[in-house]
């Protein structure tokens, strides 16, 4: 059998005039004259095949049929008040699921008061936060696997994707600490021309593997490539090993491992960037409230 549909309006008005149990003062409550207050009962109680009042000189009374709507009713209209009060919130960027890509040594500088302050504005929002390289989090931001991106060096060949700088910090060398060098306060690129690198693999993070290799043909040499890591803490770990030196973005000193030294680049005009980045067909408030959080700081 066909379940017949139940006006919205129409509930309410029962549920109203069930809680009031007199016409005027339902009415008044509902913000209508009584004549239309009639007329949405006289249609639901159509709807429902039964009557839903008793109507006598002395007042009106629920019939059986109106005491079993009742509970379901006003569950209807709670789902319905719920309902729209998260749309609303998902709306406004106040509730939702925000999914963050980052590289893992920004965990070191700009991610956490990046995470602090947005769960601070907007708690109902829950962050998805995602470790993964660079190259990995494009991908994902093309594939709308994650909504935002924390990255070093942002590509120059992606225009549907927008990037927005959040922390510029210069190149250090990391060196094994019993290095000759390790003994100077500077280190001059040229110095390192002999030298084994251990570097993060180029397919993990383009732009800045090219940075970085930039950075030696500008002082005449192409590095020698010893070891790969993905992750600048194995990087540092494999320079204390003795395995080689590398060059790293200064933020990398916070990684705190015995036997690795770090010293200031000459000349230290080199610098690399670190930034947010999204699809540029985004629109999410989700996404907007971060965008204004990064300004902010």
């Amino acid at each position: 059998m066909e379940r017949p549909e139940l006006p919205l309006p129409q509930l309410h008005a029962f549920v109203v005039l069930a809680e009031e149990l007199h016409f005027g003062r339902a009415a008044a409550r509902l913000g209508v004259a009584q004549p239309p207050l009639s007329q949405q009962i006289r249609r639901l109680e159509e709807k429902v095949g039964h009557p839903l009042f008793l109507r006598a000189p002395s007042g009106i009374t629920l019939t059986p049929a109106g005491r079993e709507l009742l509970p379901a009713a006003r569950r209807a209209l709670g789902e319905l008040a719920d309902g729209l009060a998260a749309a609303r919130a998902v709306g406004s960027g106040e509730a939702g699921r925000l999914r963050i890509g980052f590289s893992a040594s920004l965990a070191l500088t700009v991610l956490p008061g990046l995470l602090r302050g947005y769960r601070e504005r907007h708690p109902g929002v829950r962050l998805d936060v995602r470790e993964m390289t660079g190259a990995p989090q494009l991908a994902a931001l093309r594939d709308r696997r994650i909504d935002v991106g924390l990255l070093r060096e942002p590509p120059a060949d992606a225009p549907e994707l927008c990037f927005r700088t959040v922390l510029s910090e210069p190149f250090v060398a990391v060196l094994p600490a019993h290095h000759p060098l390790a003994a100077q306060r500077t280190v001059r690129l040229g110095q390192l021309a002999d030298e084994p690198f251990v570097l993060l693999p180029r397919e993990e993070g383009p732009p800045l593997y090219d940075r970085i290799t930039g950075l030696c043909a500008g002082a005449g040499f192409t590095p020698r490539i010893g070891q790969h890591a993905v992750e600048w803490q194995t990087v540092c770990a494999l320079v204390g090993a003795g395995l080689g030196v590398s060059l790293a973005p200064a933020s990398i000193r916070r990684i705190r491992l015995r036997g690795v030294a770090f010293r200031p680049v000459d000349p230290g005009t080199a610098r690399t960037h670190s930034a947010l980045a999204w699809r540029a067909d985004d629109r999410s408030p989700l996404l907007s409230h971060l965008l204004a959080l990064a300004v902010a700081s």
